[in-house]
């Protein structure tokens, strides 16, 4: 019956062809001499017919066949709308929310090509076949771009387009999709709707918006749920009986431009609202007893204290929290160089009241989401304008379970998480992936709100630190969980990395502003600027991404101070924290990341602005400097935004822009010239003059440094420190790095600055270089003599000359070591470096940095790298109570791992007696699943035992699972064990093992009362 319906309407469709021989522009009509509209019905699925009318209408043009209607409108020579009424009513629910009024629609013309009709514009032809009717899509010179495989389809739930996939094409996009979304999509489902699932796997801030890397993407036009199965064909249904969709043409860059030219690109946000936030709730808060809402303006002194940046607070962000002295803590806030924030679960009612009394940022509660999204983006809309009519400040919202629209008025954020391994490895690819559909700002809580863990907030911090926006929440986890509650060594790293953000803000803010003209995020996956890398699009790339085009970023995401896997594309890539280069495209594995490292790589010809030695914002004056972190290879250059970063008078262009031009050898030897031109434009507050400091990374020290004139050459970075201008050239920072500093300098006017003699980014032979590595799993004692191993391997040069000098904690003691004679050309040489650790060093990891300086090729060279060592406690030398040692890690499911008690809740020491099966003991440990407990042994100790289950105090409940580990092997298991399971005796050889790790693990997917104890838990050793 098909097969002949389509002969029928090949036929009619010819005749047709000869009736209707017309070519647009103008008002056309064709009707054809018998009705060819049949549909075919597959199932409950109808497809659309065949073409029985046409009418052309200027750049809009209608189709009829049988009773249904569609309808195709260009929008600019790239975009155009196609919609389909099954039932020929053309509906539009989201009306003017999403899409915003265009422009003066295209030019078009049409031809009728007897099967077909050819809808075009300069760039692009809508092929419009009617028998039956599909579209598919061409480009200027012929080249196919999408076509649908099958008409339309429609049921009584959705309506479906089913596209050719290409051979080797990607999909991207989908709005938020967690664990997913800066690799391609081929192969897989996307679901685009609400779940309120925060986790991997869920899709919070869905978008409606696909793109492919055939050239083209598509934006359903609609707030009802979609799902895009990315196979072959590809299908793409809304759960609606219509379609409505726009399609964009050009690169992943031109497409997402064109979706936010359509949809509304992404706001600006005012420069604190890209520093942290913190959020808490301070008025009948359940999980910290009752407090007022003055009592932020005391956490907010302890950022001060910790010399740490603090951008906003939300006072109220807890369930029936509320707030009290609203005017006095906006006060006391600003007075600190913060901002007053509040989490709108009540309402955004009073939203006009609690501006005029400060408030500045509004986060919206999932329960915006209602019934459907048009309230979750009306309310995104209202708040942000609610701060806008009452203020001069610029709207800040954060939202989740947003929708496309969303990103002109807020960040999206991915909701309530636990802080884990786990869920920093999820989070990676799920932010720069949301960039492919068009939302700038996407971001995640600081290790979660429940759970974590000092290590893992660490981790954490390191790299949304590259995002452009982010918080951390408190109230809902056993403890406060602010950057600086943590102690050392986490307070120090925490600290750095919050102020190398803060130092980054011209960068990151210069790409916020780009956002706003282009659509594009700073976050952005590496097949958004490499899309022509195979390895790019897939799992090579995954757990890493982009933060504007100069960093790379692969955050660790195990308790691991080794990164592997780490991919650099086409390109020379820097090590931000060693100055080692790499030739890519190449795999890095064995990447020495101790705590204070964040694998983090710069692109070379990176000319990056910064604010050098600030805390916040506020802290900069008249007469602040502005650096420029600068990687010489080839021509490049990088555009400064500047306004006043809080007010809307950018807007009206109260604005500054600066470019920074740098021409230098594409590799080894050369003269680099840094070109700074003419601050463009104005806004209240612009510096007229300032001083500016360069550090370019060139490897090898210049002959000179000029400025009109030469520049004094500084001794030494004490004289460098004193000078007001002048160079220093310090060839222990990063391989060899000049620094300049100039007097104030006229913004109005340009100026080039002069390396002479110098060279590219790796010095004059790049190659001949050495590096350094170490070993892994280096064991050092507390107050003991000990060596640590550093490994000096040579480039392709011979290496003398060479002393290694360690950088240790403080009150550590290091001998440099010197290797006599030479190390030859791709050869490796280990040296023992003579340490004393102090004797109150804090156990665990500990981070430390080797330097050899050396000479290759006849030059001066140094090479730097970072490195962990583990500090051991003293071993055990006799028969021990596992409660009664250290341990080197002591992770657990819900609150603190307990010594000789059960779990108990949250808190510290609110266990009881350990317990089972009615017999109680005095010894133990009490844990919650999944848990870690890591004890060392050094080697001394011959036996372990214990009696294990899930304590009494939980009345049956639980499942979990018992492991011993020695030295990274599984040496006993116990079977699955419930709350009404017997006591299990443990008695396991350790054969002289080194490291012991106590393992209970949930093994039915619910944590509910996994409360285990290794009661009697004991070494036997000597």
């Amino acid at each position: 019956m098909q097969s002949r319906m389509r002969i029928k309407g090949a036929l009619i469709g010819a005749v047709f062809g000869l009736l209707t021989a017309l070519a647009g522009p103008g008002v056309a009509r064709a009707e054809p001499t018998a009705a060819t509209g049949d549909t075919a019905t597959a199932g409950d699925v109808t497809t659309v017919g065949n073409v029985t009318g046409f009418e052309a209408d200027g750049s809009v043009y209608r189709f009829r066949a049988g009773a249904a209607a569609a309808r195709v409108s260009f929008v600019s020579a790239e975009t155009f709308r196609i919609e389909l009424a099954p039932d020929g009513e053309f509906t539009d629910p989201t009306g003017d929310d999403i899409v915003l009024a265009q422009g003066a629609a295209p030019a078009t013309r049409w031809k009728d090509r007897g099967d077909r009709y050819d809808l075009s514009t300069s760039k692009v032809t809508l092929r419009v076949h009617k028998s039956p009717l599909r579209f598919a899509l061409y480009r200027s010179d012929g080249t196919r771009v999408w076509s649908e495989t099958e008409g339309i389809g429609w049921d009584d739930e959705r309506t479906t387009q089913t596209l050719a996939r290409g051979a080797r094409e990607q999909f991207y996009g989908g709005g938020m999709q967690n664990g997913r979304g800066n690799t391609s999509h081929r192969g897989e489902t996307v679901e685009v709707s609400v779940d309120y699932n925060w986790d991997d796997g869920g899709h919070p801030n869905s978008v409606p918006f696909y793109l492919s890397s055939a050239g083209y993407g598509v934006f359903r036009n609609t707030y009802a749920p979609n799902t895009y199965s990315f196979t072959d064909p590809v299908s793409a249904s809304a759960r609606e009986r219509r379609f409505d969709a726009y399609y964009f043409t050009g690169d992943a860059k031109d497409v997402i431009g064109q979706y936010t030219d359509l949809t509304g690109k992404p706001f600006l946000p005012p420069v604190y609202g890209m520093e942290i936030g913190d959020a808490d709730c301070y008025l009948h808060n359940a999980n910290r007893g009752e407090r007022h809402t003055l009592d932020a303006l005391e956490v907010a002194d302890g950022y001060l204290e910790h010399d740490m940046p603090n951008g906003w607070m939300l006072v109220n962000d807890g369930y029936g929290c509320g707030y009290e002295n609203l005017p006095e803590t906006a006060e006391g806030l600003q007075d600190r160089g913060t901002q007053l924030g509040l989490w709108t679960e009540d309402g955004i009612e009073k939203i006009g009241d609690q501006v005029r009394a400060g408030q500045r940022v509004a986060k919206l509660d999932v329960a915006w989401v209602g019934a459907g999204y048009k309230f979750a983006l009306d309310g995104c809309k209202d708040a942000y304008k609610g701060i806008e009519d009452n203020s001069d400040a610029r709207g800040f919202t954060w939202a989740p379970e947003s929708w496309s629209g969303a990103q002109r008025c807020g960040v999206q954020w991915s909701g309530d998480q636990t802080g884990s391994w786990e869920y920093i490895r999820w989070q990676i690819p799920t932010y720069a992936g949301a960039t492919m559909s068009g939302l700038a700002y996407t971001t995640g809580d600081v290790d979660g709100i429940f759970g974590g863990s000092a290590k893992t907030y660490t981790r954490d911090l390191q790299w949304k630190m590259f995002l452009g926006t982010t918080m951390t929440m408190d109230g809902w986890a056993a403890s406060d969980k602010q950057p600086f509650r943590y102690g050392e060594p986490y307070t120090s790293v925490n600290r750095d990395y919050l102020k190398l953000k803060e130092s980054l803000l011209p960068y990151q803010y210069s790409y916020a502003h780009e956002a706003t003209k282009s659509g594009v995020g700073m976050v952005r996956p590496l097949a958004l600027e490499y899309p022509d890398d195979p390895r790019a699009s897939g799992d090579a790339a995954k757990y890493e991404f982009l933060s504007g085009e100069d960093f790379l970023v692969a955050p660790v995401y195990e308790d691991t101070t080794e990164r592997d896997g780490i991919y650099l594309p086409k390109g020379t890539r820097i090590d931000y924290w060693s100055g080692r280069t790499y030739k890519g495209p190449t795999t890095i594995d064995d990447y020495s990341a101790p705590l204070d490292t964040l694998p983090l790589f710069v692109k070379a010809g990176a000319a990056i602005p910064m604010w050098p030695g600030i805390r916040s914002y506020t802290d900069r004056t008249a007469d602040s400097a502005l650096a420029w972190d600068v990687y010489p290879q080839g021509d490049s250059s990088f555009t400064l935004y500047e306004d006043d970063g809080v007010t809307r008078e950018h807007r009206d262009g109260a604005y500054a822009t600066q470019r920074a031009e740098v021409d230098a050898p594409v590799r080894g030897a050369g003269d680099v010239a840094i070109r700074i031109g003419a601050s463009k434009g104005g806004f209240a507050g612009k510096q007229s003059k300032r001083p500016y400091q360069f550090s370019v990374h060139t490897g090898s020290a210049p002959r000179a440094v000029e400025l009109a004139h030469k520049l004094p050459r500084l001794g030494s970075e004490a004289a460098y420190e004193k000078a007001a201008s002048g160079w220093w050239y310090d060839k222990d920072d990063r391989g060899g790095v000049v620094k300049i500093k100039t007097r104030p300098l006229s913004t109005a006017e340009p100026f080039t600055l002069r390396l002479d003699g110098t060279s590219a980014v790796g010095g004059r032979t790049p190659a001949a270089a050495a590096t350094l590595s170490a070993p892994r799993g280096q064991e050092i004692g507390a107050g003991s003599e000990g060596t640590v191993a550093v490994d000096v391997t040579a480039g392709t040069a011979d290496v003398t000359d060479a002393e290694i000098t360690l950088d240790v904690p403080d009150g550590w003691q290091a001998t440099p070591a010197r290797i006599k004679g030479r190390i030859p050309a791709g050869r490796t040489e280990r040296v023992q470096v003579a340490v004393v650790p102090a004797e109150d060093a804090e156990l665990g990891e500990a981070s430390v940095t080797a330097l050899v300086r050396h000479r290759a090729r006849g030059e001066s060279r140094t090479a730097v790298q970072r490195f962990a060592v583990d500090v051991m406690p003293p071993p055990p030398t006799a028969d021990a109570w596992a409660s009664d040692l250290d341990w080197l890690r002591d992770t657990n499911g819900y609150g603190p791992a307990e010594r000789d008690r059960s779990n108990g809740e949250s808190g510290a020491a609110d266990g009881r007696t350990l317990t089972l099966a009615g017999k109680t003991y005095a010894k133990g440990i009490g844990v919650h699943a999944d848990s870690d407990i890591e004890v060392y042994t050094g080697g001394r100790c011959t036996a372990f035992t214990a009696d294990v289950g899930i304590d009494d105090e939980i009345d049956g409940y639980g499942e979990v699972a018992f492991s011993v580990e020695a030295d990274g092997a599984v040496v006993w298991t116990s079977p699955k064990m419930t709350g009404a399971s017997k006591t299990v005796p443990v008695d396991v050889p350790l054969d002289g093992a080194r490291h012991v790790r106590l393992k209970v693990t949930d093994t039915n997917g619910s944590k509910t009362g996994d409360h285990g104890d290794w009661a009697a838990a004991r070494f036997t050793c000597s």
